[in-house]
């Protein structure tokens, strides 16, 4: 099999974004082979030194947060104040086919860097943006992060809970990442109706539509009564539902089709009391005694560890996962057979990061290069500009690039 790595060869990003949403965007595009030059500020993405908030080192040698999402981009810094850095953006947008950011409307106007802007400038320009709450509505201009606009505002952290505790806590970059991809096929999408048009467009993603559509099952079912959050003791059915084994593990059980395999189940647990009991083996009795059968059900899981039912579940072909942990994914061997991580070799040892969720079959498995340093590639940029050598020293010792 023949392996491509180019994809998107000769597509040319502009990235002037910060965190993570639109950076984990720019990652994937770099790694399918654009070219995406991230414009950083003189000090840097502050991606660059939040490491620490999750006890994780943020230095120039070992910097897991950045490298995931800032992985084989180039990285140019420049102080947008200076009317200077602003004529070498507009340089780089003039030979880009996409300008990716996630930065607020207001910034982009005052950059004169906006959709209405640059669209008349280069019309065959993909305008790529992460909104926390859309373009319309009076939310509009207000800051957003997952935190907030994903977990908060979006459904998540409040019913993503047991009934009557504190919310769910939010995990960094989990509404980001998902918001990131989703505006990466809509950039794709864009470039494939330029190849037939020759314009461009202007694609957005906000973290509030990516909450609510991944809620939609559930924003759909409030309409009709079924009110989250509830407590796992009286779930919407108790073989949709997380059970406590001996050892303290939890067990996630999903299986839809109560009728069809309550006595399957029961059999595999040792009760058969719930494939016999009328009140119990269809759905109908479910409904009305789900809180019984969640207590059958609890009692015969507490009896055995984790591992024990792991393997008795696994015989009986029962749809059921262990409630895996963050810290035991590096140790997945489901994960590495099918490269969803890879090490990346810091000085103190190695260190799993996370591959793209994107596979495809051609492209195989492609290198990482790690992300660059803060303006590590201004020089060249410049050059490749038309800059010369004494202009660009002239603009590195007025601050206007490092």
């Amino acid at each position: 099999m023949e392996i491509q790595t180019n994809f998107l060869d000769g597509i040319k990003v502009v990235e002037l974004a910060t965190f993570v949403a639109a950076p984990c965007c720019g990652r994937a595009l770099a790694e399918w082979g654009a070219d995406v030059i991230k414009v950083e500020s003189l000090n840097g993405d502050p991606v660059r030194f939040v490491g620490p908030n999750f006890k994780m080192p943020s230095n120039e040698n070992e910097n897991p947060i950045h490298d995931l999402e800032n992985s084989s981009k180039k990285s140019v810094a420049l102080n947008l104040k200076t009317p200077e850095a602003k004529e070498v953006f507009e340089k780089l947008l003039s030979e880009a086919d996409v300008f990716l950011t996630n930065l607020r409307t207001e910034a982009l106007i005052g950059l004169g860097v906006d959709y209405e802007t640059l669209s008349k400038k280069f019309p065959q320009l993909i305008f790529a943006q992460i909104l926390g709450y859309g373009e319309k509505g009076p939310d509009k201009d207000k800051p957003g992060f997952d935190y907030t606009a994903y977990y908060a505002r979006g459904g998540v952290m409040g019913t993503l809970c047991e009934k009557d505790t504190s919310p769910l806590n939010g995990a960094p970059g989990f509404g980001d990442h998902q918001a990131g991809m989703y505006l990466l096929s809509g950039i794709c999408a864009a470039l494939f109706k330029r190849v037939r048009t020759g314009k461009g467009d202007k694609v957005t993603v906000s973290l509030l539509h990516t909450a609510i559509f991944g809620m939609g099952i559930m924003v759909a079912a409030s309409q009709y009564g079924n009110h989250w959050p509830i407590t796992r003791l009286e779930p919407s059915s108790p073989l949709l539902n997380a059970y406590k084994t001996k050892d303290g593990r939890w067990i996630q059980i999903a299986i839809p089709e109560y009728d069809k395999y309550i006595g399957k189940f029961a059999k595999a647990i040792g009760n058969e009391i719930l494939a016999e009991d009328i009140n119990y083996n269809n759905i109908k009795g479910m409904v009305k005694n789900r809180e019984e059968i969640v207590s059958i059900i609890e009692e015969k899981l507490i009896k055995k560890n984790l591992n024990e039912w792991i393997e008795i579940l696994t015989v009986a072909d029962i749809p059921f996962e262990k409630v895996q942990l963050f810290h035991e994914i590096p140790e997945d061997k489901q994960a590495w057979a099918n490269d969803y991580l890879y090490n990346i070799n810091y000085e103190n040892g190695n260190k799993a990061l996370v591959h793209l969720p994107v596979k495809f079959n051609s492209l195989g498995t492609p290198d990482v290069v790690p992300a660059p340093k803060i303006g590590e590639h201004t020089d060249i940029t410049l050059i490749n500009l038309g800059y010369t050598a004494e202009e660009i020293e002239k603009l590195r010792v007025s601050k206007i690039v490092r």
